[in-house]
């Protein structure tokens, strides 16, 4: 049989904390012996209901009350519905994050679990932590853009890649180290989608210096100073530039008001191009040493030539002209391709006059402007081919009938401080 309670009360105790007042009831019981006994009744209305907590001595109900009133001072009134195995949960939670040398409050870590849960699922949570600190370890070495650029190049050198090529790859990797002068590890793909649109270069250049960046990424990867699969260059747009079928050549006008421009580091190498046709990839490793001014000719040996086969070069009367004012030993342009676009740029820009607009470039058109007008010169297809180291098919089908022959002697005519005939 359950005890009766009497229906005599005394006025209520009450425990204070802060603005919160804790009543406690004393409260006489019948006994199942006819006896009685008091009890102590602390109420509290967490959760929007009146509950009672019974004592059978008053010290342990305003313990009880003090508690309370402490949590709901405070306004961890969740807390103060903690029972039993809900403290003892957030005991042994506290314990673990004291074993673990985190100081992090136990809300945080539910808040940041809940937002792991919604992301990942339950169970992929310390599977995902694992991944992450092995594409990203603790003792990732701190590098920035350039002292990965620099290192790349020292590998590279170290390798015995070719000079030339080690030029391209310093000028590419300067201008992105330029751009991005921080630690390699915070450059983003969006970083470096922005700096490609935003480049004032020719659509080949910029494919040349993503290609650069994407290297150096790679190189950056595979020694972990960014993460496994977090080369940031692989997920930009891939550049495309023109192939070259289209055949686009300059006037005779143009081309004299481009070597006009140019200044001495580059104007024997816009002359050669103009006046021999030789690819800008053979004109980037051809040196002095073979150009015979005396014998007339230029020689490109099957190292440099795209065909790898020798060709020799006639070394035309205008051609002369330009060349011997400049005549020396060493490369004819020893700072790359990427660099002798960009300065052909700047020439062309320089073009401009108040009477006329600047000299518009167009792709590979010199090698395109002497074969048309040395195809209309002489009239010999499979010399021209010869010299240009293309095949008289090619030549004959892309060059023949482009230009006259009146054009063509004047284009052969430019010579220095005078201009083409108009």
């Amino acid at each position: 049989m359950k005890a009766k309670t009497s229906g005599r009360t005394r006025k209520p105790d009450t425990v204070k904390v802060g603005d919160v007042v804790i009543k406690i009831y004393q409260r006489t019981r019948q006994t199942v012996t006819g006896g009685t006994r008091t009890i102590w009744e602390v109420a509290n209305y967490i959760g929007g209901r009146r509950r009672l907590q019974s004592f059978s001595d008053q010290a342990a109900a305003r313990d009880e009350a003090q508690r309370i009133g402490r949590l709901l001072s405070s306004g961890e009134s969740n807390a103060a519905n903690f029972r039993g195995t809900d403290a003892a949960s957030y005991g042994r939670a506290v314990e673990i994050l004291r074993n673990a040398g985190l100081e992090t409050p136990l809300e945080l870590v539910a808040s940041m679990h809940v937002e792991a849960v919604k992301i990942l699922g339950s169970e992929k949570i310390v599977e995902a932590a694992k991944e992450y600190i092995r594409r990203n370890p603790v003792e990732r070495p701190a590098r920035t853009v350039r002292q990965v650029a620099d290192e790349l190049i020292e590998v590279k050198t170290k390798r015995k890649a070719s000079e030339r090529y080690l030029q391209d790859l310093r000028y590419q990797l300067n201008k992105l180290a330029e751009k991005f002068s921080v630690n390699v590890d915070t450059v983003t793909t969006g970083d470096l989608q922005l700096w490609f649109d935003r480049l004032d270069a020719a659509p080949r250049t910029v494919r040349n210096i993503r290609s650069a960046a994407a290297a150096l990424f790679r190189f950056a990867e595979a020694r972990c100073y960014i993460g496994k699969g977090d080369n940031p260059a692989t997920a930009t747009e891939k550049i495309k530039a023109k192939n070259g079928d289209d055949v686009e050549i300059y006037s005779p006008d143009e081309v004299a008001r481009l070597l006009a421009a140019a200044s001495d580091s580059i104007r024997p190498a816009i002359a050669i191009q103009a006046f021999t046709g030789i690819r800008t990839a053979e004109l980037m490793r051809l040196d002095w040493q073979a150009v015979k001014l005396e014998r007339g000719h230029i020689e490109i040996t099957a190292a440099n030539a795209k065909t790898a086969s020798r060709r020799i070069v006639p070394i035309l009367p205008n051609l002369a002209a330009w060349l011997k004012p400049h005549a020396k030993t060493g490369g004819i342009f020893p700072s790359g391709a990427d660099y002798y676009h960009e300065l052909t740029r700047e020439t062309a820009a320089n073009t401009e006059t108040d009477t006329a607009p600047a000299v518009e470039l167009k792709h590979n058109a010199l090698r395109h402007s002497f074969i048309s007008y040395r195809v209309a010169s002489i009239q010999n297809v499979a010399q021209v081919a010869l010299e240009a180291g293309n095949s008289p098919a090619m030549v004959f089908g892309h060059y023949r009938e482009l230009v006259t022959a009146d054009d063509a002697k004047k284009w052969f005519s430019i010579l220095p401080q005078t201009k083409a005939t108009p």
